[in-house]
């Protein structure tokens, strides 16, 4: 262990949070111990938590992510490696926007107030941050280089242009997400939501959809599989048919109607086909039967999300075309339904309501035949159970029924022989296809990244030029609400052509703000380079990230766009490699208990924990509660993930006022392991807090006494400090692993917990022993420190050991071996009492040392009938 026998200020004798915890941030800072290289040699490592969106204040779930981070990069720094730990701000989007509404503010201005608030939140936490790596996305000189990047994608084709089908609010004039829109009405204006096709950018991230999913095998080891999962769930990757349908009428319609499936076996239970709104057949249906018109219109209001196609109230109409069931012949009707979208694979489906949920629904509620092809249990058509359509369908081990020449056919025989039968006509197609779709990142807001684009009348879209980057987004506009105040500003649209030199208009769209989280953990290795996304001496350092933190709620989005950029940019020559997280943490929810009144309209009104008195039982169970306001009960809500909704979330800040940074530190980290929930618990806060004072009232206790021995002779040590010297390494061995591969935080400290009992029993009587107990207490502290590291510098100065240049201890083997055991003494099984003998005494010696205890002797009420010995563990004498 490294010492530096720096002079070591005056101690209080009682732990004061608030009078260390500054002083030891303000010598971070001026030492700037925490600053590394854009280059680095030896062992180096990049941990990294997902940033913080500036929305005012910190969260329990932000002071969970980074005391996570924090933990695992001070660990490795005392491993000897050189750690980059960055910070910096998703600074975009709309929730800034609708604030700068709210209080008619520039959302630039809130943006960076929130920011310079909740840095120095951030900092009283004792992060091991590098600050000068700051990065805000709102920044011309960041964003710069996602607009380079996208007119280097524009230019190859990986970037296009096309109508997309949105939800516009027609009162502001504006796009709105799925979520925005409440009961069909715009959230903010109430106006009924229309269905409109507008010109959005896309990235063809279906090109890398393959590669997305192959190259998750690269991740089995770092990443929790259940996000593995959900990732590729969501890339989608099914094997299928194409099945046309030809039109039955080709004066009316030419053009067959092409369906992708991918249960090719359930053909023969077609019964109809439904097609979306949008699709071309119903338009062509429109102009013969007018009174679509209005269903079709109708249909424009729903949700554009697929997800809401699960629940939504199923409506349909038949457009009066039919279709030729490419195998018998029969017509097969046409109909209008809205839970089909034109977005999502060829907007139409081959309908088999016999064994697809939404097409059961549908059929039911127009009276549309519904019949078994699938035979899943030995079952025929009389057993079929309408209920049970999930059994038929959801097997591929079931054979057909009611299917013509291909009864008694599995799965794959069917597959096999439609293939060889369609084929050959050009009605079947074997094709891969994936849920995955293009990624639109056109929004039609304000704040956000310009997109480098130029509208001319004459040349269409064209790039803005490289050296005319950054387009830069005006900061001082105050947003009414109604429309994007870009379109609005001549001074930013009004342009000229880089092709022909004619007038032309700047493209008024911002990006999706999932573009700039999509490459900032590159951009932290450079920061402020100039000459491109990332310096190449810095990607080659520090890319890829070796540990990654975050809510499972990004799970799917943010990491999917996040590999998918790093292709990207490796395909520009930016990165090396294919996947920017080598490593995994998803950390669980914080929870809270919730208490809340309901008024006579059913409408709840929320009370924080904090102005709720508690009354508990015996065993700390909350029985009943009232609000401080008025001394009124209130409703037990139970714990739920802290939120503004339901108004139980705690401010970090007053645990740190009151407690302590490292108090706060250590009960985050105590109270669960990190990839599960954890419960709040005031009880839990003031326990770590206790902890904290006893370490510091050991030490403190054990350096006013002017203990001095640091050298250990271990060939005469006491039975007690033998003892206390392996528990010492055993929990040194212990705190390693569970930090570094295990992940289990609150495990380790409940080590140190154990670890601190021992120290605290120990009673030294001479200076070897003062030596073992000097080595417990500087092996805690140091252990400690990466959950306390305030309190563990502090401490560690009085030993002459700068922790920012000590080394994690190391485990002494020799420590750790056994000179004597003990052995448990049993009479007829039940324990009678206990022996400390050699671990190599003979058995003839253990059973007589046994029966002379006198405790056991008593029991002993006859001759033996059997003397018991499990080496190592216990004696059980039968009597």
């Amino acid at each position: 262990m490294t010492t530096t026998h720096s002079s070591a200020t005056t101690i209080p004798a009682e732990y004061q949070a608030s009078a260390i915890e500054p002083q030891i941030q303000n010598d971070w800072a001026t030492r700037q111990v925490f600053k590394v290289a854009d280059q680095v040699e030896g062992k180096h490592r990049y941990i990294l938590s997902m940033f913080p969106y500036p929305s005012g204040k910190l969260h329990m779930g932000h002071v969970r992510n980074y005391t996570i981070g924090d933990v695992i990069s001070r660990f490795y720094r005392l491993k000897g490696e050189t750690v980059l730990q960055p910070m910096g701000w998703d600074a975009f989007g709309l929730p800034a926007e609708n604030a700068a509404i709210a209080h008619q503010v520039a959302p630039a201005k809130w943006t960076f107030e929130n920011i310079d608030y909740m840095r120095n939140q951030l900092k009283s936490l004792g992060l091991s941050v590098d600050w000068d790596r700051e990065i805000a996305t709102c920044t011309p000189e960041y964003y710069r280089w996602e607009q380079w990047l996208f007119v280097q994608l524009y230019k190859k084709g990986v970037i296009y242009r096309k109508l997309s089908t949105v939800n516009w609010d027609p009162v502001d004039q504006t796009v709105l997400a799925n979520e925005q829109v409440i009961d069909g009405r715009g959230w903010r204006s109430g106006a009924l939501v229309e269905k409109r096709d507008i010109p959005m950018y896309y990235f063809r991230i279906t090109d890398y959809a393959q590669e997305l999913l192959d190259d998750l095998d690269q991740l089995q080891d770092g990443w929790p599989q259940q996000v593995l999962t959900m990732q590729r769930n969501w890339i989608g990757r099914s094997e299928g048919m194409e099945i046309t349908f030809p039109s039955a009428d080709p004066s009316i319609y030419a053009d067959g109607l092409s369906v992708y499936t991918t249960r090719p076996d359930t053909l023969m239970g077609v019964t109809y086909v439904a097609v979306a709104a949008d699709h071309p057949l119903a338009k062509k249906a429109s102009e013969l039967k007018p009174e679509l018109v209005a269903f079709i219109e109708e249909c424009r209001h729903g949700s554009v999300a697929e997800a809401d196609l699960a629940t939504v109230e199923k409506k349909g109409m038949a457009t009066g075309l039919f279709v030729t069931h490419p195998v018998t012949g029969e017509h097969v009707e046409v109909w209008i339904a809205n839970y089909v979208l034109m977005s999502y694979g060829s907007g139409a489906v081959m309908a088999v309501p016999a064994h697809d949920e939404r097409d059961f629904e549908f059929a039911n509620k127009f009276g549309l035949p519904i019949k078994q092809v699938i035979d899943a249990k030995g079952a025929d058509d009389a057993d079929f159970d309408a209920t049970q359509w999930q059994e038929w369908y959801g097997s591929k081990n079931g054979t057909l029924i009611n299917s013509g020449e291909f009864d008694g056919f599995t799965f794959q025989a069917a597959f096999d022989a439609l293939i060889a039968k369609l084929e050959p006509q050009g009605q079947a197609l074997k094709k891969v296809q994936f849920r995955l779709r293009d990624w639109g990142v056109s929004r039609q807001r304000y704040w956000g990244c310009p997109i480098p684009m130029i509208n001319c009348a004459s040349c269409g879209q064209v790039p803005v030029p490289e050296d005319q980057l950054p387009v830069v987004l005006p900061t001082d506009v105050v947003p009414d609400g109604s429309g994007n105040p870009l379109a609005k500003m001549p001074e930013f649209y009004q342009t000229t052509c880089p092709s022909c030199g004619a007038d032309a208009k700047r493209e008024t769209d911002t990006l999706d703000t999932f573009v700039e989280s999509s490459w900032y953990y590159a951009r932290y290795a450079s920061p402020d380079y100039t000459d491109g996304m990332i310096k190449p001496e810095a990607a080659a350092s520090w890319l890829p990230v070796n540990q990654y933190i975050g809510g499972v709620e990004h799970a799917i989005l943010h990491l999917l766009y996040a590999r998918f950029f790093h292709k990207l940019m490796r395909d520009e020559g930016v990165v090396q490699g294919n996947e920017p997280f080598s490593n995994l943490l998803t950390q669980g929810m914080v929870l809270a208990d919730t208490f809340y009144r309901e008024d006579a309209s059913g409408k709840k009104t929320w009370f924080n924990p904090a102005d709720v008195e508690l009354e508990r039982d015996e065993k700390s169970r909350i029985t009943a509660a009232t609000y401080k306001g008025d001394g009124q009960a209130v409703v037990i809500g139970g714990q739920e993930k802290m939120s503004k909704s339901k108004n139980n979330g705690v401010d970090p800040q007053s645990i740190i006022d009151q407690y302590g940074a490292d108090t706060a530190r250590v009960f985050m980290m105590f109270a669960a392991p990190p990839d599960q929930s954890l419960e709040w618990s005031d009880a839990g806060v003031e326990g770590a807090n206790r902890f904290l004072k006893r370490v510091w009232r050991l030490t403190t206790t054990f350096l006013e006494k002017g203990n001095t021995s640091q050298d250990i002779d271990g060939a005469n040590l006491s039975k007690e400090a033998q003892d206390l010297r392996r528990k010492v390494h055993e929990t040194i061995a212990k705190v390693g692993d569970d930090i570094e591969r295990r992940h289990a935080f609150n495990t380790a400290i409940a080590a140190q917990m154990e670890l601190l009992n021992s120290i605290t029993k120990f009673e030294a009587k001479d200076d070897n022993d003062v030596a073992i107990a000097r080595e417990a207490i500087v092996s805690l502290l140091t252990m400690l420190a990466p959950f306390a590291p305030h309190l563990s510098q502090t401490l560690l100065a009085q030993f002459g050991i700068d922790l920012t240049a000590t080394l994690f201890p190391e485990v002494d083997a020799s420590a750790l071996t056994r000179n004597t055991q003990t052995i448990v003494v049993q009479v007829n099984g039940k324990l009678r009492g206990k022996l400390e003998v050699a671990v190599d005494i003979a058995k003839d010696d253990l059973l007589a040392q046994a029966k002379a205890l006198p405790e056991v002797q008593q029991f002993l009420t006859g001759p033996t009938k059997k003397e018991i010995v499990v080496p190592n563990k216990l004696v059980n004498l039968v009597v």
